[in-house]
C-alpha cells in the first residue's frame, strides 16, 4: 500500500487538507510534489540510508516531504518545534542530517542550527538557507529510477532526559510493502479509502506522522490542524464529516471543560474512532469521553521505540477501568527489582517480551538500559490483572519516596485536574528534612486571577476528599502555562529542576 496507487486510481481525491485554509492536496497532487522530493534529494547528492532533518510547523508541504524521503529510500528526523536551538541543535548533528529543512516561521530557532551539507526554507526566508519551493518545481514529477522504502528516525521527547535517536533497520523490497502498523490500524480502527482522519497534534511527534502515513496508505483523507483548540476541533468534525482522530487525555480535558451549550450542539455522529495514548488518562476524564462520544473512544499503550502494543476498546476498558489494554505486541512481563516476574496484581517495572529490539542511535548505553533478558522497557511501572490487561502506574522516573513510602505522581494529578478551576497540573517530589522527599504541585489555573492561597487552599481540601493524606501535596505553586509537549507529556524535568537546585 502506497499514495502512488490511489493517485493512480482515485488521483482527484483530497489527501491532505490544512485546517485553517482549506488548502488541500489531491492524491495526484502529492503523488507529483512527493517525487519532486525524491529528485530533490538526489539531485543534492543523497542516497539510501542517507538522513535529512525536518524542522517545520504543520503545513502543506510537511507530508509530502516525508512522502518523499520514505521513497527515496532516506532517513527522515522530524524535529520538535518546541525545541531551542542548542536543543534542536544536538538532534541535527547526533543524526547525521545531509539536508536540514525548516519552516521560516521558525526562523530564529533555525538559523542558529548547525550547518549542514544543505538547507532549505519553507514558506519564506531564512539567513543562510536556499528557498525550498522553487528548488522543488524545478524537479520533474517522475519517479526516481532507484526508488526503495525509508523510514522515520525520530528523537524522544526528553521529559526524563536527552531526546534519543530511535532506529531500526532500513526496510527491505518495495516502497509499497505491508506494514505492521497499517495492518493494525485497518484491524483495529477500521482505516480504509472512506476514512477522514482529522489530526490535531503537531506532524513531528511519532503518532501523528505515522497516522497520518498510515492514512494515506489506505487512500484515506487526512485533515491537519496547525494547533489544537477544543472548539474549532468538534466544528472541523461537523465541517468535514471526520470518521477518526487521535487525541491526548489533556485535549480530552479541555473538550469536557468546554461550555455545555458547545458540547451540546456539536455533531459528532460521522466518528467512528478516537484513538488516544501518548499519556494516562484520568479514569473519571474517560468515563466522560464514553458518555459524550459513545463507545467509539480507542486506547492503546506503546512508544516511539514500538516495542510493545496494547490495545482496547470502549467496552473492554469499561469493564477493566484504568487498563490501557491486552498486549498485541509483545508478552508483558512485570518485574521486581531483582528482575524476578511478577504475578497478577503486583506492581512493577514493565517490560515487552520477544517484541522487536530497541536501538538508540550513537548510544549504546542507553539501548543496554531498556533492554534485558525480558526484552525492553519504556521506564514505566505498573500491573496486570488475572485476565492479561496492563495498568500504569507512572514512570519510574517520577516516583516519589517519601517517609519510605512510594508515591506515584499520577494519581495525584488525575485528582486535582478535574477541578473546575485547573487547567493542568503537575506532581512531583521536592526535598524535604525528615520525609527526603515530599509532594508538590504546580498547577496552572484556567483563570490567572484565581491564582493565590485561597485557591491552594481549595485546591488542597479538595484533594485530601479524594487521596490519602501521603498522596497529597503539602503545598500547591501556581505556574501561567506548564511545560507540556504539544503530544500531551509533561517535561516534569523542568519543573524539579527548579525545586532541586
Amino acid at each position: 500500500m502506497h499514495p502512488f496507487h490511489h493517485a493512480a486510481n482515485t488521483p482527484e481525491k483530497p489527501a491532505i487538507i490544512m485546517a485553517d485554509s482549506g488548502e488541500t492536496l489531491s492524491y495526484a497532487a502529492l503523488e507529483a510534489r512527493s517525487n519532486q522530493a525524491a529528485q530533490l534529494y538526489r539531485a543534492l547528492g543523497l542516497n539510501r540510508g542517507d538522513c535529512i532533518a525536518l524542522f517545520a510547523v504543520n503545513e502543506l508541504l510537511y507530508l509530502p516531504l516525508c512522502w518523499g524521503a520514505q521513497r527515496a529510500g532516506l532517513i527522515f528526523t522530524c524535529i520538535s518545534t518546541k525545541l531551542t536551538a542548542e536543543e534542536a541543535g544536538y538532534i541535527v548533528q547526533d543524526c547525521g542530517a545531509k539536508l536540514l529543512i525548516a519552516s521560516a516561521a521558525l526562523a530564529p530557532v533555525a538559523a542558529a542550527l548547525p550547518a549542514v551539507a544543505h538547507r532549505y526554507a519553507i514558506g519564506g526566508g531564512i539567513e543562510g538557507f536556499a528557498a525550498l519551493e522553487p528548488a522543488l518545481d524545478a524537479q520533474p514529477a517522475s519517479r526516481i529510477a532507484d526508488e526503495s522504502a525509508g523510514r522515520d528516525m525520530l528523537y524522544s521527547s526528553g521529559t526524563t532526559g536527552r531526546p534519543k535517536g530511535i532506529i531500526g533497520p532500513l526496510p527491505e523490497g518495495a516502497i509499497d510493502q505491508p506494514d505492521a502498523l497499517t495492518g493494525l490500524v485497518m484491524m483495529l480502527y477500521g482505516f480504509g479509502p472512506d476514512a477522514v482522519y482529522l489530526s490535531p497534534a503537531p506532524l513531528y511527534h511519532a503518532a501523528p506522522l505515522r497516522y497520518c502515513m498510515a492514512v494515506h496508505k489506505t487512500g484515506g483523507t487526512v485533515i491537519v490542524m496547525r494547533k489544537f483548540d477544543p472548539e474549532a476541533y468538534l466544528a472541523l468534525i461537523e465541517k468535514y464529516r471526520v470518521t477518526h482522530s487521535q487525541c491526548v487525555p489533556t485535549m480530552f480535558v479541555k473538550m469536557l471543560k468546554l461550555p455545555d451549550d458547545i458540547r451540546a450542539r456539536a455533531d459528532i455522529s460521522s466518528i467512528r474512532a478516537i484513538i488516544h495514548a501518548a499519556a494516562p488518562c484520568p479514569i473519571e476524564v474517560k468515563e466522560r469521553m464514553i458518555d459524550w462520544f459513545g463507545p467509539k473512544i480507542f486506547e492503546y499503550y506503546s512508544a516511539t521505540e514500538g516495542s510493545g502494543f496494547t490495545a482496547l476498546n470502549s467496552a473492554e476498558w469499561l469493564a477493566h477501568k484504568g487498563s490501557v489494554g491486552k498486549a498485541l505486541l509483545g508478552e508483558i512481563r512485570v518485574l521486581d527489582e531483582e528482575d524476578n516476574i511478577l504475578p497478577p496484581g503486583q506492581t512493577g517495572r514493565i517490560y515487552f517480551h520477544g517484541g522487536p529490539k530497541v536501538a538508540y542511535h550513537n548510544d549504546p548505553a542507553r539501548t543496554a538500559e531498556v533492554q534485558g533478558a525480558h526484552g525492553s522497557t519504556f521506564g514505566d511501572i505498573g500491573h496486570v490483572d488475572e485476565d492479561g490487561y496492563l495498568y500504569l502506574t507512572d514512570r519510574a522516573s517520577y516516583m516519589i519516596i517519601s517517609g519510605g513510602v512510594n508515591v506515584y505522581p499520577q494519581e495525584t494529578e488525575d485528582a486535582l485536574v478535574m477541578h473546575p478551576k485547573v487547567a493542568d497540573v503537575a506532581v512531583f517530589g521536592i526535598p524535604h528534612e525528615t520525609l527526603g522527599e515530599a509532594v508538590h504541585a504546580v498547577v496552572q489555573p484556567r483563570d490567572w486571577a484565581d491564582a493565590g492561597p485561597a485557591l491552594e487552599a481549595e485546591l488542597l481540601d479538595f484533594a485530601r476528599a479524594r487521596l490519602s493524606p501521603i498522596k497529597t501535596p503539602k503545598r500547591i505553586d501556581f505556574d501561567r502555562e506548564l511545560p507540556r509537549h504539544d503530544t500531551g507529556k509533561l517535561y516534569k524535568r523542568l519543573l524539579k529542576d527548579r525545586y532541586w537546585r
